[in-house]
Protein backbone atom coordinates (compact mmCIF):
# COMPACT_ATOMS: atom_id res chain seq x y z
CA UNK A 1 0.00 0.00 0.00
CA UNK A 2 1.57 3.23 -0.87
CA UNK A 3 2.23 5.42 1.77
CA UNK A 4 -0.15 8.83 1.23
CA UNK A 5 -3.12 6.23 0.68
CA UNK A 6 -5.36 5.27 3.59
CA UNK A 7 -7.93 2.64 3.59
CA UNK A 8 -11.51 3.12 2.30
CA UNK A 9 -10.22 7.12 1.14
CA UNK A 10 -7.78 7.70 -2.06
CA UNK A 11 -9.76 5.56 -3.98
CA UNK A 12 -13.54 5.56 -4.98
CA UNK A 13 -15.51 4.39 -1.92
CA UNK A 14 -18.02 2.48 -3.17
CA UNK A 15 -15.82 -0.20 -4.84
CA UNK A 16 -14.61 -1.22 -1.61
CA UNK A 17 -17.57 -3.17 -1.55
CA UNK A 18 -21.04 -2.25 -2.93
CA UNK A 19 -23.43 -4.39 -1.42
CA UNK A 20 -21.57 -3.53 2.08
CA UNK A 21 -22.03 0.29 1.23
CA UNK A 22 -25.60 -0.45 0.62
CA UNK A 23 -26.23 -0.96 4.47
CA UNK A 24 -26.54 2.24 5.97
CA UNK A 25 -28.10 3.98 3.17
CA UNK A 26 -30.83 1.01 3.26
CA UNK A 27 -30.88 1.68 7.35
CA UNK A 28 -31.23 5.81 6.58
CA UNK A 29 -34.35 4.41 4.31
CA UNK A 30 -35.99 2.45 6.62
CA UNK A 31 -36.05 4.63 9.53
CA UNK A 32 -37.23 7.16 7.96
CA UNK A 33 -40.15 5.21 6.48
CA UNK A 34 -40.74 3.71 9.76
CA UNK A 35 -40.49 7.16 11.72
CA UNK A 36 -42.93 9.27 9.23
CA UNK A 37 -45.47 6.16 9.03
CA UNK A 38 -44.94 6.03 13.22
CA UNK A 39 -47.93 7.43 15.67
CA UNK A 40 -46.98 11.08 16.37
CA UNK A 41 -45.42 10.01 19.93
CA UNK A 42 -43.02 7.86 18.29
CA UNK A 43 -40.00 9.00 17.46
CA UNK A 44 -37.21 7.30 15.69
CA UNK A 45 -35.02 9.84 13.72
CA UNK A 46 -32.28 9.62 16.47
CA UNK A 47 -31.64 6.50 15.19
CA UNK A 48 -30.28 7.69 11.98
CA UNK A 49 -26.70 8.15 13.35
CA UNK A 50 -26.50 4.29 13.14
CA UNK A 51 -25.87 5.04 9.29
CA UNK A 52 -22.30 7.26 9.72
CA UNK A 53 -21.58 5.44 12.58
CA UNK A 54 -22.18 1.58 10.74
CA UNK A 55 -20.16 3.66 7.62
CA UNK A 56 -16.95 4.64 9.91
CA UNK A 57 -16.35 1.27 10.40
CA UNK A 58 -15.48 0.12 7.15
CA UNK A 59 -15.25 3.17 5.24
CA UNK A 60 -12.92 6.99 5.22
CA UNK A 61 -13.82 9.67 6.06
CA UNK A 62 -15.09 11.37 2.97
CA UNK A 63 -17.80 8.12 3.06
CA UNK A 64 -19.05 8.13 6.16
CA UNK A 65 -19.51 12.52 5.92
CA UNK A 66 -21.30 11.79 2.62
CA UNK A 67 -23.71 9.24 4.78
CA UNK A 68 -23.84 11.91 7.19
CA UNK A 69 -25.20 14.40 4.97
CA UNK A 70 -27.74 11.96 3.40
CA UNK A 71 -28.74 11.26 7.53
CA UNK A 72 -29.21 14.55 7.91
CA UNK A 73 -31.09 15.13 4.40
CA UNK A 74 -33.33 12.56 5.83
CA UNK A 75 -34.31 14.17 9.10
CA UNK A 76 -34.89 17.09 7.87
CA UNK A 77 -37.58 15.05 5.25
CA UNK A 78 -39.16 13.87 8.47
CA UNK A 79 -39.12 17.28 10.50
CA UNK A 80 -41.25 18.30 7.53
CA UNK A 81 -43.73 15.48 6.89
CA UNK A 82 -44.42 15.05 10.45
CA UNK A 83 -44.83 17.90 12.95
CA UNK A 84 -42.66 20.60 11.56
CA UNK A 85 -39.00 21.41 10.84
CA UNK A 86 -39.30 24.33 13.27
CA UNK A 87 -40.48 22.30 15.99
CA UNK A 88 -38.11 22.59 18.94
CA UNK A 89 -37.73 18.44 19.43
CA UNK A 90 -36.92 18.15 15.19
CA UNK A 91 -34.49 20.96 15.66
CA UNK A 92 -33.09 19.32 18.70
CA UNK A 93 -32.37 15.93 16.88
CA UNK A 94 -31.37 18.01 13.84
CA UNK A 95 -28.32 19.38 15.76
CA UNK A 96 -27.57 16.41 17.50
CA UNK A 97 -27.07 14.45 14.25
CA UNK A 98 -24.91 17.05 12.67
CA UNK A 99 -22.58 17.22 16.14
CA UNK A 100 -22.27 13.52 16.21
CA UNK A 101 -21.58 12.99 12.64
CA UNK A 102 -19.10 15.58 12.12
CA UNK A 103 -17.65 13.76 15.88
CA UNK A 104 -17.30 10.28 14.02
CA UNK A 105 -16.31 11.75 10.63
CA UNK A 106 -13.10 13.50 13.21
CA UNK A 107 -12.69 10.23 14.93
CA UNK A 108 -12.49 8.23 11.24
CA UNK A 109 -9.88 10.63 9.71
CA UNK A 110 -7.39 10.43 13.02
CA UNK A 111 -7.94 6.62 12.44
CA UNK A 112 -6.65 6.53 8.69
CA UNK A 113 -3.83 9.78 9.69
CA UNK A 114 -3.02 7.02 12.55
CA UNK A 115 -3.05 3.59 9.60
CA UNK A 116 -0.96 5.88 7.30
CA UNK A 117 2.01 6.49 10.14
CA UNK A 118 1.63 2.85 10.93
CA UNK A 119 2.43 1.99 7.23
CA UNK A 120 5.14 4.25 6.92
CA UNK A 121 7.10 2.82 10.09
CA UNK A 122 6.56 -0.49 8.82
CA UNK A 123 8.41 0.85 5.66
CA UNK A 124 11.07 2.38 7.56
CA UNK A 125 10.99 -0.57 9.37
CA UNK A 126 11.35 -3.19 6.76
CA UNK A 127 13.96 -0.93 4.57
CA UNK A 128 16.56 -0.80 7.66
CA UNK A 129 15.95 -4.51 7.82
CA UNK A 130 16.97 -5.07 4.26
CA UNK A 131 20.00 -2.85 4.97
CA UNK A 132 21.04 -4.35 8.49
CA UNK A 133 20.30 -7.66 8.14
CA UNK A 134 20.87 -8.30 4.50
CA UNK A 135 19.12 -12.01 3.59
CA UNK A 136 21.41 -14.72 3.66
CA UNK A 137 22.25 -16.76 0.39
CA UNK A 138 20.21 -20.32 -0.05
CA UNK A 139 23.73 -21.79 -1.32
CA UNK A 140 27.26 -20.59 -0.29
CA UNK A 141 29.80 -23.03 -1.49
CA UNK A 142 29.08 -26.03 -0.15
CA UNK A 143 26.60 -24.79 2.09
CA UNK A 144 22.87 -24.82 2.32
CA UNK A 145 21.28 -21.75 4.38
CA UNK A 146 18.35 -20.50 6.03
CA UNK A 147 17.03 -17.74 8.83
CA UNK A 148 14.93 -16.39 10.56
CA UNK A 149 14.02 -13.30 12.12
CA UNK A 150 11.62 -12.65 14.62
CA UNK A 151 11.40 -8.68 16.38
CA UNK A 152 10.10 -8.26 19.95
CA UNK A 153 8.12 -4.80 18.68
CA UNK A 154 5.99 -5.86 15.57
CA UNK A 155 6.13 -2.85 14.06
CA UNK A 156 9.71 -1.98 14.22
CA UNK A 157 10.63 -6.05 12.39
CA UNK A 158 13.82 -5.57 13.34
CA UNK A 159 15.80 -5.14 16.73
CA UNK A 160 19.22 -5.97 18.23
CA UNK A 161 20.09 -9.51 16.98
CA UNK A 162 22.27 -10.37 14.22
CA UNK A 163 23.64 -12.31 11.49
CA UNK A 164 25.75 -11.61 8.28
CA UNK A 165 28.02 -13.59 6.26
CA UNK A 166 31.12 -13.19 4.22
CA UNK A 167 32.62 -15.11 2.06
CA UNK A 168 36.88 -15.77 2.03
CA UNK A 169 39.91 -17.52 -0.43
CA UNK A 170 39.16 -20.66 1.30
CA UNK A 171 35.77 -20.95 2.90
CA UNK A 172 32.45 -19.07 4.41
CA UNK A 173 32.66 -17.26 7.71
CA UNK A 174 29.30 -16.66 9.64
CA UNK A 175 28.57 -14.21 12.34
CA UNK A 176 25.46 -14.44 14.49
CA UNK A 177 25.07 -11.68 17.57
CA UNK A 178 22.71 -10.03 20.25
CA UNK A 179 23.38 -6.53 21.20
CA UNK A 180 22.26 -6.23 24.60
CA UNK A 181 18.63 -4.57 24.93
CA UNK A 182 15.61 -4.85 22.15
CA UNK A 183 13.61 -2.81 19.63
CA UNK A 184 14.94 -0.03 17.70
CA UNK A 185 17.23 1.31 20.45
CA UNK A 186 19.64 -1.40 19.98
CA UNK A 187 20.02 -0.44 15.83
CA UNK A 188 23.03 1.22 16.30
CA UNK A 189 25.11 -1.05 18.02
CA UNK A 190 24.05 -3.96 15.78
CA UNK A 191 24.57 -1.93 12.21
CA UNK A 192 28.38 -0.89 13.73
CA UNK A 193 29.11 -4.21 14.50
CA UNK A 194 27.78 -5.50 11.24
CA UNK A 195 29.66 -2.70 9.35
CA UNK A 196 33.12 -3.94 10.63
CA UNK A 197 32.83 -7.87 9.98
CA UNK A 198 31.29 -7.04 6.33
CA UNK A 199 34.50 -4.73 5.95
CA UNK A 200 37.15 -7.12 7.96
CA UNK A 201 35.80 -10.68 7.60
CA UNK A 202 37.62 -11.33 4.18
CA UNK A 203 40.90 -9.67 5.44
CA UNK A 204 42.24 -11.47 8.72
CA UNK A 205 43.40 -14.85 7.98
CA UNK A 206 42.72 -16.08 11.30
CA UNK A 207 39.10 -16.07 13.18
CA UNK A 208 41.20 -14.74 16.74
CA UNK A 209 42.59 -11.55 14.30
CA UNK A 210 39.09 -11.02 13.08
CA UNK A 211 37.40 -11.53 17.04
CA UNK A 212 39.84 -8.74 17.59
CA UNK A 213 39.14 -6.37 14.98
CA UNK A 214 35.32 -6.61 15.81
CA UNK A 215 36.20 -6.03 19.41
CA UNK A 216 38.02 -3.11 19.08
CA UNK A 217 35.81 -1.59 16.52
CA UNK A 218 33.06 -1.61 18.44
CA UNK A 219 34.50 -1.14 22.13
CA UNK A 220 34.75 2.84 21.41
CA UNK A 221 31.43 3.15 20.58
CA UNK A 222 30.04 0.49 23.27
CA UNK A 223 32.20 2.06 26.05
CA UNK A 224 30.19 5.48 26.36
CA UNK A 225 27.41 5.62 28.32
CA UNK A 226 23.88 4.32 27.07
CA UNK A 227 20.39 4.36 28.47
CA UNK A 228 22.09 2.91 31.39
CA UNK A 229 24.43 5.78 32.08
CA UNK A 230 26.92 2.46 32.67
CA UNK A 231 29.85 1.57 30.27
CA UNK A 232 29.72 -1.88 31.35
CA UNK A 233 26.50 -2.52 30.80
CA UNK A 234 26.79 -2.76 26.61
CA UNK A 235 27.94 -5.41 25.09
CA UNK A 236 26.82 -7.82 22.39
CA UNK A 237 27.45 -11.40 22.94
CA UNK A 238 28.47 -13.51 19.49
CA UNK A 239 29.51 -16.57 17.59
CA UNK A 240 31.76 -16.19 14.58
CA UNK A 241 31.92 -19.38 12.80
CA UNK A 242 34.30 -20.44 10.04
CA UNK A 243 33.25 -23.46 7.29
CA UNK A 244 36.18 -23.93 4.97
CA UNK A 245 34.99 -25.05 1.79
CA UNK A 246 38.07 -27.64 1.72
CA UNK A 247 37.45 -29.60 5.48
CA UNK A 248 34.99 -31.29 7.11
CA UNK A 249 35.04 -28.89 10.78
CA UNK A 250 33.95 -26.00 11.81
CA UNK A 251 36.14 -23.02 13.65
CA UNK A 252 34.06 -21.27 15.89
CA UNK A 253 34.66 -18.26 18.26
CA UNK A 254 32.17 -18.24 21.19
CA UNK A 255 31.71 -14.31 22.65
CA UNK A 256 29.08 -15.03 25.06
CA UNK A 257 26.46 -16.22 22.94
CA UNK A 258 24.61 -19.31 23.55
CA UNK A 259 26.31 -22.48 22.27
CA UNK A 260 24.92 -23.47 18.57
CA UNK A 261 23.64 -26.82 18.23
CA UNK A 262 25.14 -29.38 16.26
CA UNK A 263 22.60 -32.44 14.41
CA UNK A 264 24.41 -35.39 12.63
CA UNK A 265 21.63 -37.99 12.25
CA UNK A 266 19.26 -37.90 15.24
CA UNK A 267 21.83 -36.77 17.45
CA UNK A 268 22.21 -32.93 18.81
CA UNK A 269 25.36 -31.76 20.69
CA UNK A 270 25.58 -28.55 21.98
CA UNK A 271 29.01 -26.88 20.81
CA UNK A 272 30.25 -25.81 23.77
CA UNK A 273 33.19 -24.29 24.52
CA UNK A 274 35.80 -24.65 27.42
CA UNK A 275 37.15 -21.07 27.17
CA UNK A 276 34.54 -18.66 25.97
CA UNK A 277 35.15 -15.49 25.33
CA UNK A 278 33.75 -12.42 26.89
CA UNK A 279 31.27 -10.05 24.66
CA UNK A 280 32.13 -8.31 22.31
CA UNK A 281 32.53 -4.51 23.19
CA UNK A 282 34.41 -5.94 26.93
CA UNK A 283 37.73 -5.59 25.61
CA UNK A 284 38.70 -3.13 27.17
CA UNK A 285 37.02 -4.60 30.82
CA UNK A 286 38.66 -7.95 30.35
CA UNK A 287 41.05 -8.73 27.35
CA UNK A 288 40.51 -12.05 25.49
CA UNK A 289 42.25 -14.73 24.78
CA UNK A 290 40.47 -16.15 21.68
CA UNK A 291 40.71 -19.82 21.32
CA UNK A 292 39.48 -21.58 17.94
CA UNK A 293 37.42 -24.54 18.71
CA UNK A 294 37.27 -26.76 16.12
CA UNK A 295 34.54 -29.27 15.30
CA UNK A 296 33.60 -31.71 12.62
CA UNK A 297 30.77 -30.63 10.02
CA UNK A 298 30.29 -33.67 7.73
CA UNK A 299 28.21 -33.63 4.83
CA UNK A 300 24.52 -33.98 5.53
CA UNK A 301 25.18 -32.88 9.26
CA UNK A 302 23.09 -29.89 10.31
CA UNK A 303 24.31 -26.56 12.71
CA UNK A 304 21.49 -24.44 14.62
CA UNK A 305 23.08 -21.30 15.62
CA UNK A 306 20.45 -19.11 17.73
CA UNK A 307 20.07 -15.93 19.74
CA UNK A 308 19.03 -16.33 23.87
CA UNK A 309 15.40 -14.42 22.62
CA UNK A 310 15.09 -17.87 21.31
CA UNK A 311 16.19 -20.16 24.79
CA UNK A 312 14.76 -17.17 27.07
CA UNK A 313 11.26 -17.37 25.29
CA UNK A 314 8.15 -18.10 27.73
CA UNK A 315 5.14 -19.75 28.27
CA UNK A 316 1.94 -18.33 29.72
CA UNK A 317 3.29 -20.76 32.78
CA UNK A 318 6.83 -18.90 32.62
CA UNK A 319 8.55 -21.90 31.28
CA UNK A 320 11.28 -21.24 28.66
CA UNK A 321 11.28 -22.78 25.67
CA UNK A 322 12.74 -26.40 25.53
CA UNK A 323 15.01 -25.93 22.04
CA UNK A 324 17.63 -28.56 22.33
CA UNK A 325 14.40 -30.81 23.26
CA UNK A 326 11.78 -29.89 20.50
CA UNK A 327 14.81 -30.00 18.01
CA UNK A 328 15.32 -33.81 18.11
CA UNK A 329 11.85 -33.87 16.16
CA UNK A 330 13.30 -32.09 12.99
CA UNK A 331 16.80 -32.90 13.39
CA UNK A 332 16.54 -34.44 9.89
CA UNK A 333 14.55 -31.56 8.31
CA UNK A 334 16.75 -29.81 5.98
CA UNK A 335 17.61 -25.74 6.50
CA UNK A 336 14.34 -24.39 5.74
CA UNK A 337 12.17 -26.97 7.07
CA UNK A 338 14.29 -26.73 10.00
CA UNK A 339 13.09 -23.42 10.60
CA UNK A 340 9.90 -23.30 9.33
CA UNK A 341 8.55 -25.96 11.87
CA UNK A 342 11.12 -24.65 15.10
CA UNK A 343 9.46 -21.02 14.00
CA UNK A 344 5.82 -21.92 14.51
CA UNK A 345 6.61 -24.37 17.36
CA UNK A 346 7.65 -21.27 19.42
CA UNK A 347 4.89 -18.64 18.72
CA UNK A 348 2.73 -21.69 19.72
CA UNK A 349 4.80 -21.97 23.27
CA UNK A 350 4.69 -18.28 23.92
CA UNK A 351 1.50 -17.33 22.72
CA UNK A 352 2.12 -15.53 19.19
CA UNK A 353 4.31 -12.62 20.92
CA UNK A 354 7.92 -12.39 22.00
CA UNK A 355 9.35 -10.92 25.10
CA UNK A 356 13.13 -10.18 23.02
CA UNK A 357 14.33 -10.27 19.57
CA UNK A 358 14.84 -14.03 18.46
CA UNK A 359 16.92 -14.99 15.40
CA UNK A 360 18.15 -18.56 13.97
CA UNK A 361 20.42 -19.62 11.44
CA UNK A 362 20.77 -22.98 10.40
CA UNK A 363 23.51 -23.97 7.97
CA UNK A 364 23.87 -27.48 5.89
CA UNK A 365 26.85 -29.01 4.52
CA UNK A 366 26.32 -30.47 1.17
CA UNK A 367 29.11 -31.60 -0.28
CA UNK A 368 31.59 -34.12 0.95
CA UNK A 369 35.37 -32.97 1.18
CA UNK A 370 38.66 -34.88 -0.33
CA UNK A 371 39.57 -38.03 1.78
CA UNK A 372 41.60 -37.56 4.46
CA UNK A 373 39.78 -33.97 5.00
CA UNK A 374 37.43 -35.49 7.67
CA UNK A 375 39.05 -34.37 10.76
CA UNK A 376 38.51 -32.38 14.01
Amino acid sequence: MPLQQSPGDHRPWWRAGRALHLVPLLLIVAITVVDILSPPDIHLGPLLIVAPAVTASFAGPRATGVVGLVAIAAQVVIGLLRDGLTTSNHLAQLAALVVVTAFVVALRALRDRHERELVQVRTVSEAAQRVLLRPLPARVGPLSLAHVYLAAEEEAQVGGDLYAIARTAGGTRLLVGDVRGKGLASLGDAALLLGAFRAAAHLHTTLPELARYLDGSICWDLSRPTEADDPGESFITAVILDFPDDDAVIHMIDCGHPPPLLLHGSAVTALTTLRPAPPLGLGELAPADYVVETRPFRAGDRLLVYTDGVIEARDARRRFYPLDERITAWAAEHPDGLLRQLRRDLLAHVGGRLDDDAAMVAVERLADVAPGADRA
